[in-house]
């Protein structure tokens, strides 16, 4: 990934809060027949408790945990907040007429090694954790867990997945929020993406903003 310095995300905390927002991941994996990638759901765990990882699973009739043995390099790609930038929104544009546009977002690569979890008790552990998370963050009154279904039914359904496993090696966090403008353009922004509904993103580049206090 090009990683201008002005745009490198350097703060760990960071990089796992996209994450952890942004669960969906793409899964890159090189194998005998080349690139493939698959969009999971992704569960984080981090020290101290654990060591850093991804957990997830992938449907048996998938073949990507074929395409791979344990220990292959892979990569997993997290995209937080991410919207086109317009020139009119640069206060100096009108004055200058030297802007263009540009896209502003959020990414973390997360580089690391791939285990496969062919066994029941790893994948239901996964399952039950995503799904407790999310259904708290779907604000269900009565969040839905695996013993609401017939017994029977869940244990087919796990018997139909595959569990994978990451080793986190590396991780590198690319914030391109407009770092490089003057305080003033990176507000008008800002200001246009609230304009917009992008309040997402307009947050993030504010974050970005010098403390004037």
């Amino acid at each position: 990934m090009y990683l201008p310095q002005h745009f490198e995300e350097a703060k760990t905390g960071e990089f796992y809060q996209i994450v952890r927002a942004h669960p969906l991941g793409a899964l890159v994996v090189c194998g005998a027949n080349g690139l493939d990638a698959n969009h999971l759901p992704f569960e984080l765990l981090t020290p101290p408790a654990e060591n850093a990882t991804l957990r997830a699973h992938v449907a048996r009739a998938n073949p990507v945990w074929h395409e791979v043995r344990s220990g292959d390099e892979v990569l997993v790609i997290f995209r937080a907040a991410e919207g086109y930038i317009s020139p009119n929104w640069y206060p100096s544009k009108h004055e200058l007429h030297r802007q263009v546009p540009t896209w502003n977002y959020q990414v973390v690569h997360v580089h690391g090694q791939i285990r496969i979890h062919d066994d029941e008790k790893f994948v239901r552990g996964v399952v039950a954790r995503l799904t407790r998370e999310h259904e708290g963050r779907a604000g269900q009154e009565r969040p839905w867990k695996m013993t609401d279904s017939d017994p029977a039914y869940i244990d087919a359904m796990l018997k139909a997945i595959v569990g994978i496993e990451i080793d986190i090696t590396r991780i590198v966090g690319k914030s391109k929020l407009s770092q490089n403008k003057e305080v003033r353009d990176r507000l008008g922004a800002a200001q246009g993406l609230q304009e917009l509904g992008s309040q997402s993103l307009a947050d993030a580049m504010q974050a970005t903003l010098p403390d004037t206090d």
